[in-house]
């Protein structure tokens, strides 16, 4: 099989790649920068914007299948350059598979875009999208996954995958953040502290992917929708932390802030940072106030029952590796540039 993977340099899409070639797959990756590691694996590297309509369906031009994992995160931001990632660049990636015959497309979507800003627990039925965001990345992530749910057909079938929260060793994004927090006694429990979230190991995430992808093709039952894809069991989301600061021997976490309190601060914030164009993020957001204090966990059934999701790694192995695997880069001397 010969696969694209969008965002190939990223923190998932290097773990998609890692197993399309164990799977013994030929692999492009598109990317905007140059990736050394994978092409002395083997990997063709095709250095370009996903939101570039030509450089795109180039990119697209001969492979069988396509993995869309290229995406513009964050809580803050200029809106433009999520619109310009996340929404045109998944505009150009269906264009690209549609004009070079390319059947099959498997789209990294995120559980974001149907968070309503209420308790989600153990979602297994689509939820569907809610009226408002409080953050331009799942408002464009969602309008992303209607555009691909929107293409399946005849030609191409698609579907849109949702990983919750991906961690790991390597990870560039997620932990990192919370490290430095740590680091600076500055990461503060929002809300009781009791609220269950559904975490994804990375190597589950990709697999996920490549698991979809092998029963995927036009008319398949499952194509043209979305899944939740994560880690079977879902964590207090405190208490996880917690436990791997201590692993870790950074430092503890010390206060509570009520949840109300957290979207308050948040909201003041959002206002100075668009008011006075300061530089970087806010500290807190109404959006990521509500994401550290409320449950949201979801099913995995679906998956399972549709394309045969099997997460290859235990929600405790998961920990353990990731603990062990920041642990020695820890003592190595050698973290992450976000504990310098």
């Amino acid at each position: 099989m010969r696969a694209l993977v969008t965002g190939g340099g990223g923190f998932l899409g290097q773990a998609i790649v890692g197993r399309l070639l164990a799977e013994g797959h030929e692999v492009t990756v598109l990317g905007r920068s140059d990736y050394p590691e994978l092409a002395s694996r083997g990997v063709r590297c095709v250095r370009g914007d996903v939101a570039d309509r030509g450089a795109a369906m180039e990119a697209v031009r001969g492979h069988d299948v396509v993995f869309h994992a290229a995406a513009k995160a964050g809580i803050w931001g200029d809106r433009s350059d999520f619109v310009r990632t996340n929404v045109a660049g998944t505009e150009s990636v269906i264009a690209g598979c549609l004009a070079h015959g390319v059947s099959r497309l498997v789209h990294t979507s995120s559980p974001s875009v149907v968070f309503d800003g209420s308790d989600q627990k153990d979602v297994a039925t689509d939820p569907g999208y809610p009226a408002r965001y409080e953050c331009d990345y799942p408002e464009t992530k969602a309008q992303a996954e209607r555009l691909v749910l929107a293409a399946n057909g005849p030609r191409l079938a698609s579907v849109a995958l949702r990983p919750h929260l991906i961690y790991g060793p390597r990870d560039p994004h997620l932990l990192p953040r919370v490290f430095e927090r740590a680091r600076r006694r500055r990461l503060v429990v929002v809300g009781d502290g009791r609220n269950l979230v559904s975490l994804t190991y990375v190597d589950n995430a990709a697999a996920a992917h490549t698991q979809a992808a092998a029963r995927l093709r036009p008319g398949a039952p499952f194509a043209g929708r979305a899944y939740f894809v994560n880690d079977d069991e879902p964590v207090r989301l405190w208490d996880w932390l917690s436990r791997l600061l201590e692993r870790l021997g950074l430092p503890s976490i010390g206060r509570r802030v009520p949840l109300g309190l957290a979207r308050a601060a948040g909201a003041l914030l959002e206002t100075l940072w668009a008011t006075l164009s300061l530089p970087g993020e806010p500290a807190m957001t109404r959006f990521l106030a509500s994401q550290l204090a409320l449950s949201h966990s979801y099913s995995v059934r679906p998956a399972q029952e549709a394309f045969g999701y099997t997460p290859p790694v235990s929600g405790d192995d998961g920990f353990e590796r990731t603990a062990a695997w920041w642990r020695e880069r820890l003592a190595s001397g050698c973290p992450s540039t976000a504990l310098r």
